[in-house]
C-alpha cells in the first residue's frame, strides 16, 4: 500500500520524523523504545510499534534485518525533505567561514565555485562539488583586445551565458595598438552570437577581408574562439573532500565505492544531471532519483547560480542518502548567496565589464 502524503497522521508524521533524525546522526535501525523515551507523543509502546509498521506497509520505512528496528526509506527520506524538516539554524562560525567568502577577493568563476565547494564539504563533512554546467549553444556575446607588444595582445571574450575569458595570444606577424583594436571590431561584427557550428569558413573570409594586410591574425585568434566554445560545451566538475565518504558504512562495500569513484572521476553522468536541470533552486536527489545508477544508497544536493536568468555554475554536496538534509540546505543556500554577491562585485568593480582573469593560450 503506498498512499498519499496527506494521508499520514500527525503522529505518524513525528514518528518518522523522529527515525529520520536518528538514523542520519547513529546510522542505526531505530526501535519503538526509542521513540518511547525520546519523544512526547503520549502512547504507548504498541501504540508506536503499529504506527511504525504501517509507515513500513505504507513504504516510508524499512526493516534492514530480523531486528524491531527500522530505518527510513528513499520515500521517507523524500517526504521528509519536502514537508518535515526544519531549519538548520547555522553557528556564529559557520556564518563567519561563509562570509569569509567575500573577503577572499576571488576573481574567476570557477575559482569562486571551487572555493565554496571547499568550504561546503568542510562544513558538512561530505564531499563538495563544484560544477560549471554544459552549456548547449554558447556563442560570445563581445570581444575586446588589449596590446601587450608587437606580438602579442589578450582576447577578451563575453560569453552567452556572461562568463569571461580572457587568452594570451601570440602572433607571428607583428601587429600595432591599431591593429588588434580594429581585430575586435571585426570580431564583433561578424562573431558574436554564433555557435562554434555557426562560425563557417565564408565568415572566417569575411572577417579576414575586414583586416586586410593584417588578416593572419584571424587565422590565429579563429583557432582560439573555438577552442573556447568547445571548452564551454563541455563544462566542467571538481570534487572537494571526496576522502570524507569513507566514513561512512554506507561504502563499506569497495565495490561500490570504486564505482561510485569512476562516475565522479569520469564526471559525464553527473555533469548532465546538473546542466538539464530547470530548478532554480536547491536540487535534492535521493538515490535512484539522481538517474546515476551507482547513487542509489547516495544523495546528491545542489544549488545553480543564476545570472541574468542563465545557469553560470552549481555547487553540490555529495554524501550517504542518510545525510544530514538540513544542514546541508542551509549551507549551501548561504555559500549561494555569497557566490551571486561576489559575481556582483566583480562586476561593479569592473564596470559590467570582464574581470581581468588570464588564460594562457598560444598561437
Amino acid at each position: 500500500m503506498n498512499l498519499e502524503k496527506r494521508g499520514l497522521s500527525e503522529r505518524k508524521k513525528q514518528i518518522l520524523k523522529a527515525i529520520v533524525n536518528a538514523h542520519i546522526e547513529g546510522g542505526e535501525p531505530v526501535g519503538s523504545k526509542y521513540i518511547l523515551q525520546n519523544q512526547q507523543l503520549g502512547c504507548s509502546s504498541a501504540t508506536i510499534r503499529n504506527e511504525m509498521a504501517e509507515l513500513e506497509e505504507m513504504g516510508y520505512l524499512e526493516q534492514p534485518h530480523a531486528s524491531a528496528g527500522r530505518v527510513p526509506s528513499e520515500l521517507g527520506y523524500r517526504f521528509y525533505v519536502d514537508t518535515l524538516i526544519e531549519r538548520y539554524a547555522m553557528t556564529t562560525g559557520e556564518i563567519a567561514q561563509i562570509n569569509n567568502l567575500l573577503k577572499a577577493k576571488i576573481g574567476e568563476l570557477d575559482q569562486i565555485l571551487l572555493a565554496a565547494s571547499h568550504l561546503a564539504s568542510n562544513l558538512t563533512n561530505y564531499t563538495g562539488i563544484a560544477i560549471k554546467p554544459r552549456v548547449r549553444s554558447v556563442s560570445i556575446s563581445k570581444f575586446e583586445t588589449i596590446y601587450l607588444e608587437p606580438d602579442h595582445f589578450i582576447l577578451v571574450a563575453v560569453t552567452s551565458t556572461g562568463a569571461v575569458k580572457s587568452k594570451h595570444v601570440r602572433v607571428e606577424r607583428a601587429v600595432t595598438q591599431a591593429t588588434v583594436a580594429r581585430l575586435a571590431t571585426a570580431l564583433n561584427e561578424h562573431l558574436t552570437g554564433l555557435t562554434a557550428d555557426e562560425i563557417t569558413l565564408p565568415i572566417i573570409m569575411e572577417t579576414e577581408a575586414q583586416m586586410g594586410a593584417d588578416a593572419s591574425a584571424v587565422g590565429t585568434v579563429i583557432k582560439i574562439v573555438y577552442g573556447l566554445l568547445s571548452e564551454l560545451d563541455e563544462g566542467e566538475m571538481r570534487v572537494s573532500g571526496i576522502d570524507r565518504l569513507l566514513q561512512y558504512p554506507e561504502y563499506s562495500d569497495v565495490g561500490q565505492l570504486q564505482e561510485l569513484l569512476g562516475t565522479l572521476e569520469k564526471k559525464d553522468d553527473i555533469l548532465d544531471l546538473v546542466s538539464r536541470s530547470e530548478n532554480e533552486g536547491i536540487n535534492v536527489l535521493i538515490g535512484s532519483e539522481s538517474e546515476v545508477k551507482v547513487m542509489n544508497n547516495s544523495a546528491l544536493v545542489f544549488k545553480p547560480i543564476v545570472q541574468n536568468g542563465k545557469t553560470v555554475g552549481a555547487i553540490g554536496i555529495l554524501g550517504p542518502r542518510r545525510m544530514d538534509y538540513a544542514k546541508v540546505l542551509a549551507t549551501l543556500e548561504g555559500l549561494s548567496g555569497n557566490i551571486a554577491d561576489i559575481i556582483h562585485a566583480n562586476k561593479q568593480l569592473n564596470g559590467g565589464d570582464h574581470n581581468g582573469g588570464n588564460e594562457n593560450n598560444g598561437g
